[in-house]
């Protein structure tokens, strides 16, 4: 018989095959009727699509657009064959994290080893292979999943890159005692730095990245030390949402308007010098990790440093808005408009944490953060971004029903029972949060892809074991999105959790 690593290698590349015939027979021909238009054709000429970008899809897109030969008939399906391969790779790196961590559970070892050289009997080979065939396949036929997979989107590619950070940080716990073991943590933060310009969704891997860094080092993990270390990975995921991301180009510009307006140098000094200054900073920071012979701070250093290298995607943003492309959306060619085009300005923003209720009247308006232009050899103030102020009575934690759009009035009186002109409570602004957000747009859409979905009409439902077709209309009754998974690989994965459960309590009594 095989051996186990050999069985793992060949298993996960059929799943591969399995799930790229899938997306390949079931591929998008054309563009679909949303953004993928849009990203099939700035991928084709590499134009500047709506903020905050994508340069990594659209690189990677405009090289798949070049098998096409010159025939613009082909692009289409070609970008769209982009997405087809992210997520089968997606579904090879599920595989592999899913066998990675059943074979801790079979062998009975919970908690962090390195059982590489460790050889499970031909039973509990085929137990954890079987495993990762069941998890991986159900993940790639799931509805969502599946959708995102035939189209030129980039929640393909950013599904990627999450397994693929998730996959190396297990790799990384089975070699966490080699000397050179910090390698993969640098890959890391490179596959996180690409990431970023396809999608922020692979930032929410770094916690779980986190845990699994603590429990490897330390030798008696405990609740306050997990606390900690959540605490720490969502400060590093805050720093590089709003420190790395806008926060340097942010940086950058204002030592652009000072240096020009102030210093009284040409255009882009500004930017050259805040340059040398930030590669002197970088250089610091090496010198102090050689001189403290400091692992930890140079790992730092190196990451913090690949990070940067795969957010250089974004480089092309200002490059090719500069030749005043066919698509061209805010137009960012110079460090304050690409400013502006990151941190999505043109949307406006709204209240998370904190912020008024929906009948909340301004009390005031004052002048945000200025937006300057050039104007002869400086930079002038275009206008000041305007913010409402309203009374502190009229504010609330987590504000769900924010909103005064006539639209928005309509669905929360659908959910939850409000007057306009009444403020609401915080029951109903919880009510809403439980029964529309979490309830109707995120336990709906989890359940489409594990229990089943009535149908592709706006707004169906969860298809739940025992429903019948009798009297539905046949436009529903035999369409081809009504799916009936049974629950099956919902109670599948209810099962797995159980029985690990059951195991790791097992295994602590003995």
């Amino acid at each position: 018989m095989r051996s186990y690593k050999s069985l793992n290698n060949l298993l996960g590349w059929l799943v591969f095959a399995i799930a790229t015939l899938t997306y390949i027979l079931t591929l998008e021909p054309t563009a679909s009727f949303w953004d993928c238009g849009e990203f099939i054709a700035c991928s084709y000429k590499l134009l500047v699509p709506h903020p905050p970008g994508a340069p990594t899809f659209l690189l990677l897109g405009r090289l798949f657009s070049l098998l096409a030969f010159g025939d613009g008939t082909k692009v289409a399906v070609l970008v769209n064959m982009l997405s087809a391969l992210s997520s089968s790779f997606t579904v090879l790196f599920l595989f592999w994290t899913i066998t990675m961590m059943a074979k801790k559970l079979v062998l009975h070892r919970p908690g962090m080893h390195d059982d590489r050289n460790l050889e499970p009997t031909s039973g509990q080979t085929w137990l954890i292979l079987g495993a990762g065939a069941v998890g991986a396949l159900a993940y790639a036929f799931s509805d969502s999943f599946w959708f995102n997979a035939v189209e030129a989107e980039v929640y393909a590619m950013s599904s990627l890159c999450t397994a693929a950070v998730v996959w190396l940080m297990l790799k990384w716990e089975n070699r966490a005692d080699e000397a050179d073991s910090d390698r993969w943590l640098i890959l890391i933060a490179y596959v996180i730095g690409l990431s970023i310009g396809v999608h922020l969704l692979n930032l929410l891997a770094i916690p779980a990245l986190g845990f699994i860094y603590y429990y490897r080092r330390t030798n008696n993990p405990t609740l306050t030390g997990g606390i900690i270390t959540l605490a720490l990975s969502s400060v590093i995921v805050g720093l590089i949402l709003a420190g790395i991301i806008p926060g340097l180009p942010t940086l950058a510009g204002n030592f652009e308007v000072f240096f020009v307006n102030t210093i009284g140098l040409p255009f882009n000094w500004g930017l050259v010098i805040f340059l040398v200054v930030f590669v002197g900073l970088i250089w610091f920071g090496f010198r102090q990790s050689f001189q403290r012979r400091s692992r930890l701070l140079n790992t730092a250093m190196l990451a913090f440093v690949f990070i940067l290298i795969g957010y250089s995607s974004y480089l092309i943003v200002p490059i090719r808005s500069s030749y005043h492309p066919t698509i061209n959306e805010n137009d960012p060619e110079d460090v304050l408009s690409f400013v502006s085009y990151l941190k999505r300005e043109q949307y406006g923003d709204r209240p998370l944490l904190y912020g008024p209720q929906f009948n909340a009247q301004p009390v005031a308006q004052n002048e945000g953060a200025p937006r300057y232009v050039r104007k002869g050899d400086k930079y002038v103030v275009a206008e000041y971004r305007p913010e409402l102020e309203y009374r502190p009575e009229d504010k609330m934690l987590l504000p769900r029903l924010y909103s005064n759009d006539p639209l928005h009035m309509i669905y929360y009186k659908k959910w939850v029972d409000i007057q306009e002109g009444v403020k609401p409570t915080m029951g109903q602004n919880l009510s809403f949060l439980t029964r529309y957000q979490m309830g109707h747009m995120f336990w709906r859409y989890f359940m489409w892809n594990y229990v089943g979905r009535e149908s592709d009409i706006q707004q169906a439902g969860i298809l739940w074991p025992g429903a019948s077709s009798a009297g539905l209309p046949e436009r529903i009754a035999d369409s081809e999105a009504r799916n009936n998974f049974f629950a099956l690989p919902s109670f599948s994965a209810s099962w797995a959790c159980f029985t690990r459960c059951a195991a790791t309590a097992a295994t602590h009594s003995s």
